[in-house]
């Protein structure tokens, strides 16, 4: 049984202010869930309403599958929610291949972004202060459990840019073709969103436009999903052009 206190909590931890003032967030679903506590991550409670998920390692309180519905974010709740802390941010390596989004807001778009990165092997994560927040519960359902291997950083991204000293590559329609690009092994790409694309501050810090080019016979489509993006652009610079 969930009690009144605990189930207030949660309901908070739907928005951005109430996880901020309390510094925590959720994570739903069996996989994403194990993965943050085998990483761990600091869980304040651990629901399920499956029995054969309750075991000494981890202290889970069962519950009906109607509690876990009113405790989850979306219309069809998992068998699974934790609640954990938010941890303390990690000093900022800027090192490597490092991916930078600039005014992405689609919770989808950033959650695979964060997925794709831990496969690709980046370890830093930029995101500009108007990117969607990661601790979003469909930004985090999106990651299933990657956020765990990447470290996401939420920075004055044309302040960090100016200061960087590595090669800054910029996805932008009128850029040199990726796949006639030699990309350096070390660097910042930055991604835009659909609707905006990358803001002019962010521009003006560009040392070399890059593109995926359209190849369909009809060249009508005007961008690509920024995920879809960032996956291609990710393999074409692990590959090594």
């Amino acid at each position: 049984m969930v009690i009144k206190n605990q189930l207030k909590l949660i309901s908070q931890l739907h928005t951005k202010k109430f996880r901020n003032q309390h510094q925590l967030f959720l994570v739903e679903g069996v996989k994403s869930v194990h993965e943050f506590l085998e990483a761990g991550w600091d869980a304040v409670y651990l629901f399920t309403t499956k029995e054969q998920f309750l075991h000494k390692k981890f202290p889970f309180k069962l519950v009906t599958t109607q509690e876990m519905q009113k405790m989850s974010c979306f219309e069809q709740a998992s068998e699974m929610l934790g609640v954990f802390k938010i941890p303390a941010i990690k000093p900022m390596q800027l090192n490597g291949r490092i991916i930078a989004l600039d005014q992405v807001r689609d919770p989808g778009n950033l959650g695979t972004i964060i997925r794709l990165c831990d496969w690709f092997g980046i370890e830093t994560l930029l995101c500009s202060k108007d990117t969607v927040e990661v601790y979003n519960p469909k930004v985090i359902q999106a990651t299933m459990g990657s956020l765990t291997r990447v470290q996401v950083h939420v920075v004055d991204l044309e302040k960090v840019l100016k200061s960087y000293s590595g090669k800054i590559y910029g996805t932008l329609l009128d850029g040199t073709n990726i796949y006639q690009t030699k990309l350096e092994t070390e660097g910042i790409i930055v991604m835009g969103s659909e609707s905006h694309g990358i803001s002019d501050a962010i521009k003006a810090h560009i040392q070399e436009a890059i593109t995926i080019p359209r190849f369909g016979p009809f060249q009508k489509a005007e961008s690509l999903n920024v995920a879809n993006a960032t996956a291609i652009i990710l393999s074409e610079w692990l590959r090594g052009n």
